[in-house]
């Protein structure tokens, strides 16, 4: 079988549609694929729709839940992408002068687009909030790819495994200021909070958790190793090995993340209200925290993420089955922008606009057919875009 992506399983930004649709898939919860399933269950009578409208609020602290999967999903495919992009600019001749211009580029753009999310051009620098899910997103991106153009893929297994050990020792072997202890990894006392609080400039505002930031400075770290997961997984895709060992080894990553971040973080994930035991000594585990991006939790997110860029591969890239990707892929095209559009554009204002009245005329249904428009409204914008070849390049 063909390794390169042949025209029709590209998408128009040129990179494989299945990368595109999955990252459609993780925004189009942001965009308001939430709030349709929780007005679905405030207006269901299907008894289990409490606990699936659970899973999409975040874990108060320890634990893992669909929506604690969302950021580092989109991570790890900025790190997929990454030998697909500065790979065609190395094979095109690109000299390095315009590679690192790109890179640099873009993360700078990124981290600012960030920082204005947070109120940045209003100048209360005090009361600013300097970091964030874009600007972590920029410093990832930044570090992982500096990693690509310098580095091969068995180094940057090394770096991601020993990012994760290091963590891990850092956190379990010094002590936290705050209580004293080692292996603190409560919510009011952990090392990654005190240091937010002490050394992060501006405001670390409450709803983070309110003891430190959940893009904080040490958290950071361990996000770079979940892009540079996603790196693996680009390279195995630009492979020449055949589509279905392609699927296969993805398949296997995500199995062994899944069992790993598991194990390492002492059973703390709960099914059906049953916390399974784990052979790792209490002395070596490491909870599963996405506040403070825990090696177990970045292993146990990368491994639902291997296992859903396996699924979306086969079914759009092997399979051929793509017409039901589009709408996801139109989102996943421009997902920065959909990102930043909802913090300064009142898309519910413009749906009730344009089909107030249809929404009116579903009864006791208004409230889901409400947040369908509004993700609706947000897709048209979108495929607007999409048809005219816009795109957001950060």
């Amino acid at each position: 079988m063909s390794t390169e992506a042949t025209p029709n399983t590209t998408s128009a930004t040129g990179r494989l549609l299945s990368i595109d649709a999955l990252r459609g898939f993780d925004m189009f919860w942001i965009a308001g694929g939430e709030d349709i399933v929780k007005a679905w269950a405030a207006w269901s009578t299907w008894s289990h729709r409490d606990r699936i409208a659970e899973q999409f609020e975040h874990v108060d602290w320890e634990g893992f839940r669909f929506y604690d999967l969302i950021f580092p999903l989109f991570l790890f495919l900025v790190g997929v992408v990454l030998p697909f992009s500065l790979g065609k600019m190395r094979a095109k001749g690109y000299a390095w002068s315009s590679i690192y211009g790109r890179v640099l580029r873009r993360s700078l753009l990124l981290f600012f687009l960030g920082l204005t999310v947070y109120g940045f051009m209003e100048f209360r620098f005090a009361d600013q909030r300097y970091v964030g899910v874009l600007q972590r997103i920029a410093v990832c991106y930044l570090v992982a790819a500096i990693l690509v153009l310098h580095t091969r893929a068995w180094l940057q297994a090394l770096i991601t495994i020993g990012i994760l050990i290091g963590y891990w020792a850092l956190l379990a072997y010094v002590p936290s200021p705050e209580s004293g202890m080692t292996a603190d990894y409560r919510k009011m006392s952990n090392l990654p909070g005190y240091v937010d609080k002490h050394y992060l400039p501006g405001k670390v505002p409450a709803r983070w958790y309110g003891y430190g930031d959940n893009e904080g400075l040490l958290s950071t770290v361990p996000s770079i190793a979940t892009t540079l997961m996603g790196v693996l997984a680009g390279h195995w895709l630009l492979s020449r090995r055949s589509q279905a060992r392609k699927v296969l080894g993805l398949l296997a990553a995500g199995v062994i993340c899944l069992a790993a971040g598991y194990l390492w973080g002492g059973g703390n994930v709960w099914f059906g209200g049953d916390q399974w035991m784990t052979p790792v000594p209490e002395q070596y585990q490491f909870p599963i925290i996405k506040n403070i991006w825990t090696s177990s939790y970045a292993l146990f997110a990368a491994g639902w993420s291997f296992l859903l860029m396996a699924l979306f591969y086969w079914i759009i890239d092997v399979l051929g089955f793509r017409a039901w990707s589009f709408f996801f892929a139109v989102i996943g095209a421009n997902a920065i922008l959909i990102y930043i559009a909802k913090e300064c554009v009142d898309f519910e204002k413009i749906s009730h606009y344009f089909l107030g009245g249809p929404i009116r005329l579903t009864g006791s249904f208004q409230p889901v057919a409400n947040a369908i428009a509004v993700v609706l409204v947000q897709w048209l914008c979108l495929y607007f875009l999409y048809r005219k070849r816009i795109f957001l390049r950060v």
